[in-house]
């Protein structure tokens, strides 16, 4: 009689045993699933996340490269106004490939600006380039003067951060009567998810004149 029983109690514990272990086994599947799931959801938004910034860390050829490419605008959008074109759309392209509007903020302080120095949105800033903004009634299109070359000229370039980069220094604008406006500039990088390089920050300003 004690053989049975002990006999019965045994097979019951086993019993217990494998159904705590069948139900760990599938409280650790539904926990990997859910995991697994989360992390399936979490790369699906990264994926089409536009504000994301590229991992690629910022070299001095490619802010060197951006240079060309700002100064190369610059003339296309009066070469377009000159010819009687759509100047104003292509100062927009311009803006919105150049700068980083649609991924954060930008401080951007152009060189010919007094009573609205800081151009903190994408239509200030269009208004600095091409004019016929009303809110910014002393802008006279700073691009469509035109100028037939920008030339930069870097005092240094600053990318020990990897994610930014920073550059500095003079760069000159030849109108097409030959005469040149020499500006000192600093520049702001960061890299889009592309890897494309955008500006985040523009100070530009003529170089003090002491009073005579």
């Amino acid at each position: 009689m004690m053989k049975n029983l002990f006999k019965l109690n045994f097979i019951a514990l086993l019993a217990i045993s494998s159904l705590m272990v069948s139900c760990d086994q599938n409280k650790a599947a539904q926990n990997s699933s859910i995991n697994k799931a989360a992390e399936q959801s979490e790369s699906e938004d990264t994926s089409q996340d536009p504000l994301l910034y590229s991992d690629e860390c910022i070299s001095e050829r490619e802010v060197v490269e951006a240079q060309k490419l700002w100064g190369a605008g610059i003339v296309r959008i009066g070469k377009v106004y000159t010819d009687d074109g759509d100047y104003s759309n292509e100062a927009a392209d311009f803006i919105q490939d150049m700068y980083a509007y649609d991924l954060s903020s930008v401080l951007f302080k152009p060189t010919l600006a007094s009573d609205d120095q800081f151009r903190s949105s994408f239509d200030a800033a269009l208004s600095y380039f091409v004019a016929g903004n009303e809110a910014y009634p002393e802008d006279k299109g700073f691009a469509i003067k035109p100028y037939n070359k920008v030339t930069f000229d870097n005092t240094g370039i600053i990318n020990n951060s990897c994610r930014m980069a920073v550059a500095m220094g003079n760069y000159y604008f030849t109108a097409l009567d030959g005469s040149e406006t020499k500006v000192e500039y600093t520049f702001a990088y960061v890299k889009d998810k592309t890897g494309k390089l955008r500006i985040v920050a523009h100070q530009s300003s003529l170089p003090y004149a002491p009073v005579k």
